[in-house]
């Protein structure tokens, strides 16, 4: 039990000091077996991202009107992530849409300059957060900083899934390969502590822009966190079903870009429930 506990500590370290740049004063050895335990805690990380995000938007919506509260608060949810998934994004753009083959896209992805699909790409998606983030702040609420806290937990979540299902393409190459060991048994504890962190948000913020008459509370919130997984993968199969027929398995930066394009979906679903 000790051992179980020390591992699960060192996973979520480990996941918080990868996917977001909040100080853990932590070392925590970088191996194969860290790794896949800090999958589990994916979502918790992701947890830390959004609140932040939402709390710096309620926050920057205090002193000016939406979009630019959006701009700011957009810019710190890119700051807090180190730019890492965006980074992925550009990569993956840059080496997939080149048309060329597998093991030519894969040395584009690898080089860390940024061609002109990748900037296309990371501009496209920046005004796509952009403008859902602006017109969710329209009609800020209680329920509508819970909900958009969750979009980077189940962002998060299908990077775990797509470690579990598509395999690595880089072989032993790359801090990709230390997730090689990731599987459903993973990415099935991420989705329950996914649930878990969800239902506490929505619980904190209160009131759901949904009425279901007879329906209890707490009923209410477990119906809407069970919606975000299916959602999440509705969007995130496709693209990582395309870049694993395009390269012959994921990397870090097709993990990266998923959870960008993931995001980005699930802002859209929220903006349009809050119409």
């Amino acid at each position: 039990m000790h051992r179980l506990l020390v591992r699960a500590g060192r996973g979520l370290a480990a996941a918080m000091q990868l996917l977001t740049r909040i100080p853990v004063p932590v070392r925590v050895p970088f191996d194969r077996g860290t790794m896949a335990a800090s999958t589990v805690s994916f979502p918790v990380a992701g947890a830390a991202v959004g609140l932040a995000t939402a709390a710096a938007a309620a926050a920057f919506l205090q002193l000016l009107p939406a979009m630019p509260s959006a701009a700011l608060a957009l810019a710190v949810w890119t700051a807090i992530t180190g730019g890492l998934h965006l980074d992925g994004w550009m990569d993956t753009a840059d080496g997939v849409l080149s048309n060329r083959p597998r093991e030519r896209m894969l040395e584009i992805m690898k080089d860390s300059r940024v061609g002109a699909m990748g900037v296309a790409a990371g501009v496209l998606l920046l005004i796509v957060k952009f403008a859902a983030l602006a017109a969710l702040l329209q009609n800020a609420g209680a329920a509508c900083w819970a909900m958009l806290a969750a979009v980077p937990v189940w962002s998060r979540w299908w990077m775990v899934c797509a470690m579990a299902v598509w395999p690595y393409a880089r072989g032993e190459d790359g801090m990709g390969a230390l997730f090689r060991g990731v599987g459903a048994a993973h990415a099935a504890v991420a989705a329950a502590v996914g649930l878990a962190a969800t239902f506490l948000l929505l619980r904190a913020g209160g009131a759901l822009p949904f009425d279901w008459t007879g329906l209890p509370e707490p009923g209410r919130y477990a119906l809407v966190a069970a919606a975000f997984p299916p959602a999440a993968a509705a969007f995130g199969w496709p693209l990582g079903r395309r870049l694993n027929r395009r390269l012959g398995g994921q990397t870090g930066d097709t993990w990266g870009a998923m959870n960008e394009w993931t995001e980005a979906w699930l802002l859209l679903i929220l903006t349009a429930l809050f119409r």
